[in-house]
């Protein structure tokens, strides 16, 4: 597979990374101030938002380290990945998958064939040596080819978890209408596709360049911080 061209960026994406701001830039750094006075060090913040994301990667830390993961691909104990990967997401204190979506991966790898391939493809997508976009779209194609029952396993919250839990420095999880929404109220052309895909995710990740950038003050640490932030501007929870 050749390597995916880099994205170029959106015509408002351009003009922000050359200084200027996007037009809901203020008001949403206002409405997240306003929840959170003291940014991304309040306390509620931190109860709310943020503490339970670094427990869960700290648990994958413990649990599916590169070495570990490795040992276990080369063991052939591709069950124990995939066991591991699911016992850390199902101990967050707020669940980031759906019900359906926590069920349709139970499916997909209690046959020993779905838990190769949803092992291997993790591991190759998370410490691969491949490009970026081309990891996530291999990704893709293997979460899409999980065995299958009824419900679909192809989804951009099971696309995205696993690289959030794991690497939250590098890795944004999205949650497709949270996301949008957020997007729409920074200003910024998401260019948005209901199929995970590469386009749409490094817009993603340019959206949260941009914020990280325009929050510089606020000191965010991660990818956790963004995504927060962003979750603010775009979830019920805080309308």
């Amino acid at each position: 597979m050749q390597p995916l061209p880099a994205r170029q960026p959106s015509g408002r994406s351009r003009s922000a990374a050359r200084g200027g701001e996007l037009p809901g830039a203020a008001r949403c750094r206002r409405k997240f101030l306003r929840q959170f006075p003291h940014g991304f060090r309040d306390e509620d913040f931190l109860e709310w938002e943020r503490d339970y994301k670094v427990e869960a990667h700290r648990r994958w830390l413990e649990a599916l380290p590169e070495p570990v993961m490795a040992n276990l691909l080369e063991g052939h104990a591709s069950g124990e990945i995939a066991r591991r990967a699911v016992q850390v997401e199902q101990r967050t204190r707020h669940s980031m998958l759906f019900s359906f979506e926590k069920m349709a991966l139970r499916d997909a790898v209690q046959s020993p064939a779905g838990a190769r391939i949803f092992a291997a493809g993790l591991y190759d997508f998370l410490h691969g040596d491949l490009p970026p976009e081309q990891r996530f779209e291999t990704w893709v194609e293997t979460v899409e080819s999980l065995p299958r029952r009824q419900t679909r396993v192809l989804t951009w919250p099971m696309v995205t978890v696993w690289g959030f839990l794991a690497q939250p420095r590098t890795h944004f999880f999205v949650k497709p209408n949270v996301m949008r929404r957020a997007a729409e109220a920074y200003g910024y052309e998401l260019g948005y596709e209901s199929r995970p895909n590469w386009d749409t995710y490094a817009s993603v990740l340019d959206l949260a360049a941009i914020v990280r950038r325009d929050l510089k003050d606020l000191r965010p640490r991660d990818m956790i911080d963004i995504q927060s932030f962003l979750w603010v501007q775009g979830s019920d929870e805080y309308a």
